[in-house]
């Protein structure tokens, strides 16, 4: 395992443009996040200049640190 404890290898790896539709969003949108200083969006592999990698972990993490819930908030 890495240093965070997640097994990159195992598991599902999106495209930018599969976890663009994945999220309800545009590619360009995931793009600006990976491109924004410092970066936004969940973690990413660069495998080349031209592809980036999300792994499915990451984008659950990524996904559950911005999850609000309203009752506990209340």
């Amino acid at each position: 395992m890495n240093s965070e404890g997640i097994r990159l290898l195992n598991g599902r790896w999106y495209n930018t443009e599969e976890l663009a539709n994945l999220l309800g969003v545009d590619a360009s949108t995931v793009r600006r996040w990976r491109t924004a200083r410092p970066p936004q969006g969940p973690p990413f592999v660069q495998v080349s200049e031209r592809v980036t990698m999300y792994n499915a972990l990451d984008v659950e993490a990524w996904l559950r640190s911005k999850r609000v819930d309203p009752a506990a908030a209340a």
